[in-house]
C-alpha cells in the first residue's frame, strides 16, 4: 500500500466516525429536548393544606404541559364514561352533599404547575362527608392518559379504589 491509499483510508474512517458521532449527538439532543418538556400528572386523595377542602387533586409536577388524550371514569367497577361534566354529574348524583367538580375535555392541555381539586367538598367534616369519603376512597376509579407536546408517549395516571376506609 502506498501513502496515498493509507491517507484515503484514514480519511474515510475519520468521515465515518464523524458521521456516527453526529448521529449519536443528534439523537441525544432530541431525547434531551423530549425530557425537558415531560409532564408528570399525579392524582391524590386528601385535604388542601391551606384550608378545609378535601377530595381528589390533580397536579402536574413535570417540566412541561400535559395534553390529555383520554380519561376513564369507573364507579363501583362499572365504566361510566370520561371525566367530563356528564361523568362527574353521574358520580355525584344521589350524594347527600353535592361535591364541587372541575372537569376538562379530551385534548385539553394541563399547564406545568397545575394544581386543582377535580372532585371536592369545602369545609370537610368527617360525619357530614362520610359518604363522599367512601366514594373517593372505595368506589371511584379515575384514569387519565396523556402525552407531552411531542406526543406519542402514552403516559397515564390512575387513582384506584382502596380496600379500607380513610378518615
Amino acid at each position: 500500500m502506498d501513502a496515498e491509499t493509507v491517507v484515503a483510508v484514514c480519511a474515510v474512517v475519520i468521515a465515518v466516525a464523524s458521521l456516527a458521532v453526529s448521529v449519536y449527538e443528534a439523537r441525544a439532543a432530541r431525547q434531551h429536548n423530549r425530557h425537558s418538556v415531560r409532564p408528570l400528572l399525579q392524582l391524590h386523595r386528601g385535604r388542601d393544606p391551606r384550608g378545609a377542602k378535601r377530595g381528589i387533586r390533580l397536579t402536574n409536577t413535570g417540566l412541561g404541559p400535559a395534553v390529555i388524550v383520554s380519561t376513564t371514569l369507573t364507579l363501583d367497577g362499572e365504566v361510566i364514561g370520561a371525566w367530563n361534566r356528564v361523568g362527574a354529574n353521574r358520580v355525584r348524583d344521589g350524594l347527600a352533599v353535592r361535591p364541587n367538580v372541575v372537569t376538562f375535555s379530551e385534548t385539553e392541555t394541563i399547564a406545568t404547575g397545575y394544581e386543582e381539586f377535580l372532585l371536592s367538598v369545602d369545609s370537610y367534616e368527617p360525619q357530614a362527608h362520610a359518604e363522599f369519603v367512601d366514594l373517593i376512597t372505595r368506589r371511584l376509579c379515575l384514569e387519565i392518559h396523556y402525552e407531552s407536546l411531542y406526543g406519542g408517549e402514552n403516559y397515564h395516571v390512575a387513582l384506584r379504589p382502596r380496600s379500607g376506609a380513610e378518615g
